[in-house]
């Protein structure tokens, strides 16, 4: 072949090279052929096996524990509001002793589900022997817990009929555990606010039987709250024919801004409104804030495996100087060079993330079995509802944080090939084989 004949078929090469698309499927062979390992590119190939294995942890993790908190606060917030009015009522200019009326009132405003009057006290809660525990009893009639869900739908044992009749009280499940005490059986109140004799304040101690035991879910009341009946709450501190607050649950617990001025126009009188998120506003803001840096923290596991992309690309760069003067003679373009290897190492990124979403939303879907797996095999309790207030661990997936995850994944990972690849794209032939 004479030097006309090769400079020609030279040129018919670049000139076939020069009007390659970008992302063809020739760079994308290229591409993928870098990816597969040989003998020796073994090293590369295990470092860009850690890079994939570290941004599918990364991404697993941070889905995994954005969305077991997410359901950790949805659990608290449903099972507080549920206990707890989403408005409370309290008076400024008197006792409130027209009680029934308001609440009716209360009730008839649109978008409030229901208005409980309530009286609540401290007491000291005694049942078998000389087993003891401090209590809150709250006051309330028989047709409010009733209609009370988290409470009539969660009762473990016995019924509502005795509450009804005024003769009973319903305790929570851990209270009744700690206590000894089983439905049927009698518990002790005892409350400092008694019967006032001329040598003082002596406190009131009397019997109740259990009538009823329930269970939400969250061990701070179900060890701690006991309902009894108004009119025998009332009798028991001293409030005869009066109540201390009236809760309000609205249908919309996020909106009960817009419910304050048809409540105090209903009310008729002073009042003074407290809601749900002044009553928690530090516990929520706590929550939002470790959140926000558990997030924060997260991402520099998928991080670290972004900057182990950049370290084997650069690995890769130098193993394959020839190829490069070998693409470039043949008139592969500097674009053309640059995408190969951005192609390259996002392969190992979108790869990491696309696995570790999948094994992020398996171990989602199944955290609870997996905690009681490994509480098995360790022979302790792992998240004790003691400390966490839930006996089961909650996972509730956002689909925008999933999404930003994904989009954050991947940002790194495309960033961390950008150096290599430009390096890469900037090495001509002769310096390319020097490089060799």
């Amino acid at each position: 072949m004479t030097a006309a004949t090769e400079e020609q078929v030279q040129a018919a090469a670049q000139s076939k090279m020069s009007s390659v698309r970008p992302f063809s499927a020739f760079e994308r062979m290229v591409a993928w052929r870098y990816l597969r390992s040989r003998r020796k590119e073994a090293f590369i190939s295990v470092i860009a096996g850690f890079s994939f294995i570290g941004i599918m942890l990364g991404v697993a993790t941070l889905i995994i524990v954005m969305a077991v908190m997410n359901g950790f606060r949805t659990e608290l917030i449903s099972r507080i509001l549920g206990m707890n009015g989403h408005m409370i009522v309290q008076p400024l200019d008197g006792p409130l002793t027209n009680y029934a009326d308001l609440a009716a009132k209360f009730s008839a405003v649109p978008g409030v589900t229901m208005a409980i009057p309530m009286v609540e006290g401290q007491v000291l809660a005694q049942g078998i022997g000389d087993a003891s525990t401090g209590a809150l009893v709250r006051g309330l009639r028989a047709d409010d817990l009733t209609k009370l869900k988290s409470i009539s739908e969660h009762i473990q044992s016995g019924d509502l009929v005795g509450f009804a009749s005024g003769s009973g009280v319903a305790i929570g499940s851990r209270m009744a555990e700690q206590l000894g005490i089983r439905v049927g059986g009698t518990i002790t109140l005892t409350s400092p606010n008694g019967d006032v004799t001329p040598l003082g304040m002596n406190p009131r101690v009397k019997a109740y039987t259990v009538s009823a035991i329930f269970e939400v879910g969250m061990s701070e009341y179900d060890a701690t709250i006991i309902f009894m009946p108004l009119e025998e709450a009332q009798l028991f501190f001293n409030a005869e024919g009066l109540v201390q607050s009236i809760e309000i649950f609205a249908e919309h617990p996020d909106a009960v801004d817009a419910l304050r001025e048809p409540v105090e126009k209903a009310a008729g009188r002073q009042i003074f409104i407290t809601d749900w998120r002044d009553r928690n506003r530090t516990f929520f803001s706590a929550l939002e804030v470790e959140r926000n840096v558990m997030f924060m923290i997260l991402t520099l596991i998928v991080l670290v495996a972004a900057l182990n992309i950049v370290s084997g690309l650069i690995m890769l760069v130098k193993d394959k100087g020839s190829d490069i003067a070998i693409l470039r003679t043949m008139g592969a373009t500097s674009g053309s060079v640059m995408r190969i290897f951005f192609m390259t190492g996002a392969a190992i990124g979108v790869a990491g993330t696309i696995a570790g979403v999948i094994l992020g939303v398996i171990v989602c879907l199944n955290v609870e079995s997996i905690r009681q797996f490994f509480s098995w095999m360790s022979g302790t309790m792992l998240f004790d509802p003691e400390l966490y207030f839930l006996s089961q661990l909650p996972a509730d997936m956002n689909a925008d944080e999933t999404v930003a995850v994904i989009v954050m994944a991947l940002a790194l990972s495309f960033l961390a090939t950008i150096f290599p690849a430009w390096r890469a794209a900037r090495l001509d032939p002769v310096q390319a084989l020097r490089y060799e």
